[in-house]
Order: structure tokens, then sequence, then C-alpha cells
């Protein structure tokens, strides 16, 4: 038998050797990262405080907003940190973490993008059903289900691909831990039973992708055939934005998945990694707040109450 190293870390992309870039780029990432930490907390915080929000419709875009703080939590302060202090390792149980974590949060958004769009569906196609048809349980229960689901699918993925040591390499191509770059460096028997599981997957998004998709294709048909002009802007102000949040998670997806496997560090590899990480979590509350005129009159008024009133208490 040969000798075998069994790495229990491994050493992360560096797209720079300077001290001067490094820290440059993690302050780029803090930025980042606090902006979508911002936007997304108060979409959530607004939505939980304000019971003219505590609708279907928003119950879902809170989840949303939670999702995505979580997701992109999982990778950033890892990479900001590492960037200021210079280094580079991550501990094989931290990589782990990672992977668990960020499938775990994408596959429940895509379970719950599912959900919204019917909701939209329901709201725009059979108005006056559904208020029996998307009950307040129905919602919890769904979204429940939509949390176990990626639970479930997230366990199963890390599972296979960590169930094997690693003992060819431990550099991996990307700053953070990339599923495709785990499989790059796993066995050869851990890969085709990933590939195996992957392409399940890529049967249960385009089946998910297809439900979407008529979903939103039944809402616009609806919608160009209202004569209503008032009517029909405010069934497009409540749905386009959801759509444009799930062609961000399409095209970010399929970047994740379908893109090809880096061999070397490059800079169009980090750029490739920020796109399907941290650009959905930082458009998406924008989308929402500058769209969304509830949540906009639900923000002013948050801020009236916790700011304005202070300052002038005989006021009611």
């Amino acid at each position: 038998m040969r000798n075998l190293t069994i790495f229990t870390e491994f050493i992360l992309m560096d797209i720079s050797s300077s001290r001067e870039l490094q820290i440059l780029q993690g302050l780029l990432f803090l930025v980042i990262y606090l902006g979508a930490l911002t936007g997304n907390l108060l979409t959530f915080t607004v939505i939980v405080i304000d019971p003219r929000l505590h609708s279907q419709m928003y119950f879902f875009i809170g989840n949303l907003s939670l999702i995505d703080f979580c997701c992109i939590s999982v990778i950033v302060p890892k990479l900001i940190v590492n960037s200021l202090i210079g280094s580079k390792l991550i501990s094989l149980t931290a990589c782990a973490a990672q992977i668990f974590l960020f499938i775990f949060f994408g596959m429940t958004e895509l379970v719950l993008l599912v959900v919204m769009s019917y909701d939209r569906y329901v709201a725009i196609c059979h108005p006056l059903h559904y208020g029996l048809t998307i009950t307040p349980r129905l919602c919890t229960q769904i979204t429940g289900g939509s949390w176990a689901s990626g639970l479930i699918y997230s366990a199963i993925h890390t599972g296979n691909m960590f169930r094997r040591p690693f003992t060819d390499t431990n550099v991996i191509l990307q700053y953070f831990c990339d599923v495709p770059q785990i499989l790059r460096i796993a066995c050869s028997d851990v890969r085709y039973s990933e590939f195996i599981v992957l392409a399940v997957s890529v049967g249960l998004g385009l089946i998910c992708s297809a439900l979407l998709f008529m979903s939103y294709i039944n809402i616009f048909s609806r919608v160009l055939s209202m004569h209503s002009v008032e009517a029909r802007n405010k069934a497009l102000s409540t749905c386009t934005p959801q759509l444009a949040i799930l062609l961000i998670f399409t095209i970010s997806g399929i970047i994740a998945v379908l893109g090809p496997i880096a061999d070397t560090a490059s800079l169009s590899n980090l750029l490739t990694g920020m796109f399907y990480t941290m650009v959905p979590p930082l458009i998406n509350p924008l989308i929402y707040s500058l769209r969304n005129r509830d949540i906009n009159t639900a923000l002013r008024r948050m801020f009236n109450r916790y700011f304005e009133l202070p300052s002038r208490p005989f006021l009611k």
C-alpha cells in the first residue's frame, strides 16, 4: 500500500500576493456584505413588526429575506477575515459546514420561489378563491416544507461528498468551498455517485423551472387581458419583482452548476463565484424595497416612529 496524506484543511484561492490588494479585497467584500445584510434585515424586520404586512405574500417575502441573509453569511464573513489577516486556510469541518449550509439555503430558496409563483398565480388568476386556497396555515406548512426539503437535499449532497478522505490535493481554486472544486479534488467513486445525484437534481430543477415559468406565463396572459390599467399595473408591480429575482437566481444556478470547473486561479473565477454567491442576496431586497409601495411605506412609518417621535414627545 502506498503512503497517503489525508488532508484536514484546504487552501483557498488568492488572486493576489499583495497585502494591499488583499486588504482592499476584504474591505470591498465587507461593503457588499453590509449592504446585503442591511437590506435583508430591514425587509425582514419591517414585515415582522408592521401589522399591515401580515399577509401571505409578505410572509413569503420575509422568509426569502431571511434565507438571503443566511446564505451570504455562510461564505462572505470567512472571506473577509481571510483577506484582512492574509490567510488562505479553511478546516475540513468548516468547509463541510459551508457546503452544507450553502446548498441548504439555496435549495430552500428555489422551492420557496416555486411556492411564491403559485401564490401570485392564484392571487391574479383566481382572486376570488385566494383567501380559501392560500390560507395562513397552508403558508406555514409549505414554507416549513421548503426548509425541510432544503435540509434533506443538502444532507444527501454533503454526506456523499465528504464520505471519503481527500488524499490527492487540498488546493481549492475558489475563494470558498465550492461544490465543483470539491468534486475536482475528491476520489473517483465520490465523483461518480455525486454526478448521479446531480443528474437527478438537474431533473428536479428543470421540473421546478417549468412550473415556475408556466405560472408566470399564465400570470402575464391574465394581466395582459385586464381592461383596467390600474389593476394591470398593480398586478405587474407584485409579480415583476418576483420574476426578476427568479431570473437572477436561475442564471446564478446555471453558472454554479453548469459552468466550467477552473483548473487555475484567475480573476474570472473569482468574479464567477461572486456572481452566484453575492449578487442574489444583494439585489433581492433592493428589488422589493425600490418597487414595492407597501414595503416603502412601512419603512417610512418605522423610521418615523423610531427617529422622529423621541425628538417631538408632545405630538400625537
